[in-house]
């Protein structure tokens, strides 16, 4: 089985014009194009190692993150880079903490691009300063844990609701604690988060969909 190369990208034209990008730059491989996670798993498990994974960081409204950490781990010798047109400084932070090798932004030129695969081929990482810091942030929100803010877990159920709008009062109830209690939460909270008061807290957040961990099973 010839040696590849895999792509993962749910926009057809933008698969197609890395693929072909590939293509030119690496014949010895063979290019190999998925449009969603599943499939890209199943090549994985059919073909193995690829020389190197190019994967695009959003696909649908859920992130790659995942497949990137299970990619590392399967197959560590593999170069992983991945793909975003996000000037969001906390995209780049993830893919670094999911262990991607490198992170290469749909906006540089096909130059730049080449130069990042001849490095992630010969085992250097690549992590260049955005190209553009000061573009709006996407309308995509970026998942963030309670972990990553540096939250418990319960800390992170009362700031979900409290991004919801809920009061103490409510949030008491819903969590069956004492309202004083989760006063004492929110002070750490906002302790942790640097902010004085929800609405900072709600306007730092902007931009972030906080994610938390599933409940235990029963």
């Amino acid at each position: 089985m010839l040696p590849y190369a895999l792509i993962l990208d749910d926009h057809p034209l933008v698969a197609q014009g890395v693929a072909a990008f590939v293509r030119a730059r690496l014949p010895s491989l063979e290019v190999v194009v998925a449009a969603q996670a599943e499939a890209a798993r199943e090549i994985l498990a059919l073909r193995g190692a690829p020389s190197i994974a190019l994967v695009d960081y959003w696909i649908a409204h859920d992130t790659t993150l995942d497949l990137v950490t299970d990619l590392r781990a399967r197959f560590p010798a593999t170069p992983v880079a991945v793909m975003s047109g996000d000037d969001d400084p906390a995209v780049v932070a993830q893919v670094r903490a999911a262990g991607a090798h490198g992170f290469i932004h749909k906006q540089e030129p096909p130059e730049v691009v080449a130069q990042a695969v001849e490095a992630l081929l010969g085992g250097l990482a690549w992590f260049q300063p955005l190209p553009h810091p000061a573009s709006p942030v996407r309308s995509r929100e970026i998942p963030v844990s309670p972990a990553e803010l540096g939250l418990s877990t319960r800390q992170g159920e009362i700031l979900a609701l409290v991004l919801q709008g809920f009061p103490n009062k409510r949030i008491a109830r819903e969590y069956d604690l004492s309202e004083s209690t989760v006063k004492e939460h929110m002070t750490a909270i906002l302790q942790r988060l640097g902010a004085r008061t929800r609405v900072e807290v709600i306007t730092q957040l902007r931009g972030r969909r906080l994610v938390l961990p599933p409940a235990p099973a029963d």
